[in-house]
């Protein structure tokens, strides 16, 4: 399988600014120009993150796309591939971001432009509950990097999260995975082989 064509799904607070966001759109547009990239600004509300994420691939092949999502992103990463059949890469993955995200009901500040202010309603936490699905039926075809040393998010339970799948497991590290150029992106990237 070769992709013709890469989604990337942001985290919570974040953007298609950020870090990884950056260095996968940067590697695919050197190494691999004739793929097509997306990685859309999520709007907070989850519905609405998914459906504008389900109507921009929805001419999409399924058969020589990928997702790679981190954090929240891989958490919609996940329903998307489970919609889709595709493969997925996660990168430190909310597992329940409904629980996790109810602390944070109310003002918040984008992470790469505090200038930037959203609301996260307090309905969003049941958009959540909406979208999360069961154990991915295809879990050869989902890769996910784990740092033990995530300050966010606990690596028992990503791990737990995702059994049968390709697994690297990082005994520090940290939730942005701050090495994701250096140790993270070649593997990613092969994973995900685009054409």
């Amino acid at each position: 399988m070769t992709a013709t064509h890469v989604l990337y799904l942001h985290g919570f607070r974040s953007s298609p600014q950020s870090m990884k966001a950056r260095l996968v759109a940067q590697h695919v547009a050197q190494r691999h120009p004739g793929v097509t990239w997306w990685c859309p600004q999520l709007p907070p509300s989850p519905r609405e993150a998914m459906a504008l994420v389900l109507q921009g691939i929805a001419d999409w092949p399924r058969d020589a796309m990928a997702v790679i999502g981190s954090s929240l992103g891989g958490f919609y990463a996940s329903h998307v591939a489970a919609v889709t059949g595709c493969r997925a890469v996660l990168l430190n993955p909310a597992v329940d971001p409904a629980r996790d995200l109810a602390r944070y009901i109310g003002e918040q500040t984008a992470w790469h432009d505090p200038q930037q202010h959203f609301y996260f309603q307090p309905e969003f936490i049941g958009e959540l509950r909406a979208l999360e699905v069961a154990p991915l039926p295809r879990a050869e075809q989902v890769y996910a990097v784990i740092a033990k040393g995530d300050e966010v998010l606990d690596w028992r339970e990503m791990t737990a999260r995702y059994p049968g799948a390709c697994i690297t497991l990082l005994e520090g590290g940290d939730h942005a995975l701050s090495d994701f150029e250096t140790a993270h992106l070649g593997p990613v990237m092969a994973f995900v082989d685009p054409a």
